[in-house]
């Protein structure tokens, strides 16, 4: 007899539903959320931080196991008037049962190790903004105007501003030996990622692409992990959300704006390179006079993103082909 299982993970505790293909609940539990706590032939987890590593210990098992989408997930939880982890795992049962799923793709182990160093990097630099604009804000309201600085120039710039208020020198030592902190780790994973990208074939690869740099390059090769995971390179942009929303029904027929769903850092990550090739001078490729062409015909922003949306491509089928940025497509046809 097909069973179908849905889990919904918690940190400790994971709520398990076990249906047959009729739909009749065969057996509910409360099991650890550790993958020996865990023994079915068809099991559904919604996509989160939880179920990354249970996926890929269950699957290393020999269980036939599902990563769902969590906005497929959470749309066909909206009927229900209660929400509980033994209704939750009740409905991914069914979810499973019935087919009505997308399955996600479970990053490897290397790929989720360099989502965490890009994120260690992203909440320091973060946090180092943070600190820099607090002082700011701090002395402004003792009309002391920072104006514009550099890294360097700023710790400078704060003392020559507080010389001769004591209060304001004690809590400005205190912030700028946070500042100081923080730049120093910010500088760590500087370090960490570039040498991490100088070892990854694919990152190397990558980075012969105008406007693609070391934290570009790692964004999005983690994110693909396995290239071969998508039909087409066409595929790429709409999977991490830069194609426009598209709504019809009777009369009405219109596009949105890009759907924005999956990778937020695969997006800014794109566009920022995006951004890099419009407005800095870099080396003439049929990929920049292509985004120049766009920008004159829709503007600035919407050439961005359709850049950004072009870049996912080229920078997939680079990976995919494993072959360097080709700037011009002349080139190509001589190369051939």
């Amino acid at each position: 007899m097909k069973q179908y299982a849905g889990i919904d993970v918690s940190l400790e505790y994971s709520s398990v539903c076990v249906m047959d293909a009729d739909g009749r609940i065969v057996r509910e539990a409360k099991v650890l959320s550790e993958p020996d706590g865990v023994a079915m032939k068809r099991i559904g987890l919604e996509a989160g931080p939880l179920s990354q590593w249970l996926h890929a210990a269950m699957a290393k098992a020999g269980l036939a196991v599902e990563l769902i989408e969590t906005r497929h997930v959470r749309a066909a939880f909206k009927t229900m008037p209660v929400k509980t982890d033994k209704k939750d795992a009740r409905g991914i049962a069914q979810l499973m049962r019935l087919g009505w799923f997308r399955p996600v793709h479970c990053r490897s182990l290397p790929a989720q190790e360099v989502r965490a160093l890009l994120t260690g990097r992203k909440l320091i630099q973060g946090k180092l903004h943070d600190i820099e604009m607090s002082i700011r804000g701090i002395l402004r309201g003792f009309g002391l105007k920072v104006g514009p600085t550099t890294r360097r120039t700023y710790a400078a710039r704060i003392r020559e501003l507080i010389e001769g208020h004591p209060t304001l020198e004690a809590i400005a030592a205190s912030l700028l030996k946070v500042r100081d902190a923080l730049a120093d780790e910010f500088a760590g994973f500087e370090r960490k990622l570039r040498a991490l990208a100088r070892q990854d074939d694919n990152a190397r690869r990558l980075m012969t692409t105008p406007g693609v740099g070391v934290v570009v390059a790692l964004t999005f090769a983690s994110a693909v992990d396995a290239p071969e995971r998508f039909r087409s390179s066409r595929a790429v942009g709409p999977h991490f959300g830069l194609t426009p929303k598209k709504y019809q029904s009777g009369e009405t027929d219109y596009s949105g704006r890009i759907s924005k769903i999956d990778d937020v850092g695969v997006r800014t990550a794109l566009y920022e390179a995006a951004n890099v090739i419009l407005t800095r001078p870099v080396k003439g490729s049929d990929l920049k006079s292509w985004a120049l062409a766009v920008a004159r015909r829709a503007g600035p922003r919407k050439a961005r993103v359709a850049l950004a949306r072009k870049l996912a491509v080229v920078l997939h089928h680079m990976l995919r082909d494993k072959t360097n940025f080709i700037p011009h497509k002349a080139t190509s046809a001589m190369a051939a």
